[in-house]
């Protein structure tokens, strides 16, 4: 099979030929029609994140369908339609598990990090991190619900359910995420990199109340902000943009130093809180929820040869919506 890979970072993805991997116990064999191209793909191709595995193909916003099934697999059938995410393997015994945060599992590994991924013709996913799709979206248009989906849905989660919802980097996980925040009948207020006025029409076309820079404060006080864009420097704009007791929550899996800032910014109960990957439970809510309130991803397809182009068009925030690679 054809694949892309990480070999080392700050180096190209290298195009490979490779042998088509085999199930193993409790394993689907997945043949790949779409693989979302994230933020996370591009952390750890310029080794910014560490501790996985190389060479690794990397992706985990994987649309396939299951061709393959390794002993007692018996979860979905040959020709089912699966989702792959993030979360790839957790224990089920640490106390995170027994508690329900398997998000936070001591021995958690991670598709397209830990384990290859979905930059290939095909891939190997455990059965019990698979998920059903929802019917209503193609293949290119499923992929991106299953990491800025999920991850934004999580964040959405954590930033309670205050009605003034600031969004700091409007890119794949903030175009769904501004969806669901309309439909539960919040405003959004986006922020996009110093004079990206695309990006703010962008924000605008998907209902955004207010767009503007990441360097401005809002109009008015926020209840509550996310942050998507990898800048610690942000942080400290969203705490002087959120009203008393709001909270900053910090979305991505990778982010620069946070600044020294004043106690005066933080006092009266702000909270800064980080998202950690997701569980199977956040995967299977947004799942169903996102035909419901009529999710639209905007996609732009690529073919997988194309995938060191998508990862430099990411880096320089040249991606409308979402990137997905079609083997």
């Amino acid at each position: 099979m054809k694949a892309m890979l990480i070999t080392a970072p700050h180096r190209p993805l290298a195009i490979a030929d490779l042998p088509v991997p085999r199930p193993g116990r409790g394993e689907l064999l997945i043949k790949v029609r779409a693989c979302g191209v994230c933020r996370t793909d591009l952390h750890v191709a310029d080794g910014e994140l560490t501790g996985g595995k190389l060479p690794v193909v990397p992706g985990h916003e994987i649309v396939g369908e299951v061709v393959e099934n390794g002993a007692g697999a018996e979860r979905f059938v040959p020709g089912t339609r699966v989702g792959v995410p993030w979360l790839g393997y957790t224990c089920g015994a640490c106390a995170y598990c027994a508690s329900g945060r398997e998000n936070l599992c001591d021995h958690a590994r991670f598709t397209g990090y830990h384990i290859d991924g979905g930059y290939a013709e095909y891939t190997v996913a455990d059965q019990r991190y698979c998920f059903a799709l929802p019917a209503a979206y193609n293949d290119a248009a499923a992929a991106p619900l299953l990491c800025a989906g999920l991850i934004g849905y999580r964040a959405l989660l954590m930033a309670g359910d205050g009605e003034r919802l600031g969004v700091y980097g409007f890119g794949a996980a903030a175009h769904i995420l501004a969806q669901v925040a309309r439909y539960q009948k919040r405003r959004i207020f986006a922020f996009t990199r110093p004079g990206d006025e695309a990006g703010q029409r962008f924000a605008h076309k998907l209902g955004a109340a207010w767009a503007g820079d990441s360097t401005m404060q809002p109009p008015e006080a926020l209840d509550a902000a996310i942050i998507f864009a990898p800048s610690g420097a942000l942080v400290v704009n969203a705490l002087r943009a959120v009203t008393k007791g709001g909270s900053v929550v910090c979305a991505g899996i990778h982010m620069s130093d946070i600044p020294a800032f004043p106690y005066a910014i933080l006092w009266e109960e702000r909270v800064i809180r980080s998202v950690a990957n997701l569980t199977r439970r956040d995967g299977e809510e947004f799942l169903a929820l996102a035909p419901r309130v009529a999710v639209h991803t905007v996609v732009e397809e690529y073919g997988l040869i194309q995938a060191n182009e998508v990862l430099s068009r990411l880096r320089d925030g040249r991606i409308t919506g979402a990137a997905v690679l079609v083997p």
